[in-house]
């Protein structure tokens, strides 16, 4: 597979398991069963997008905020997939707060572990053949 499309699975399967952790942890957020998918495509959608303008606009205004870059964008991501997505429903402002810190932590997780081993195991076995 190439490069690209194992970093945008990482990034999905990354999402997903942040997102999952804030349902797991956070009382008022919550994913529909059916929508899970939807949200985490939307979401992932959002962050691709956003990353790049909240980096260029961090740069030019406030080039203090470069290292929090991550964290807005999950926020950001966050908001309008709360908006677009019917099956999201974040339950206030505690819970979003919160959840921009599970998500963000539970993706950059998955992101470091997920090319570790399940990728590793992908290229070990095109190497083989």
């Amino acid at each position: 597979m190439s490069r690209r499309i194992l970093s945008a699975v990482a990034l999905l399967i990354g999402n997903a398991v942040g997102l999952l952790l804030a349902v797991a942890l956070l009382p008022g957020f919550k994913i529909a069963p059916l929508s899970i998918i939807v949200v985490v495509l939307v979401f992932t959608v959002v962050q691709v997008i956003a990353d790049p303008l909240i980096t260029r606009i961090s740069e030019k205004n406030v080039p203090a905020l470069k290292g929090g870059v991550a964290l807005a964008v999950t926020f950001v991501g966050l908001l309008i997939t709360d908006l677009v997505a019917s099956g999201l429903t974040i339950g206030g402002v505690s819970n979003l707060l919160a959840a921009t810190l599970l998500v963000w932590l539970g993706a950059v997780i998955a992101g470091v572990l997920i090319p570790m081993f399940l990728f590793k195991e992908l290229q070990d076995s095109k190497t083989k053949k």
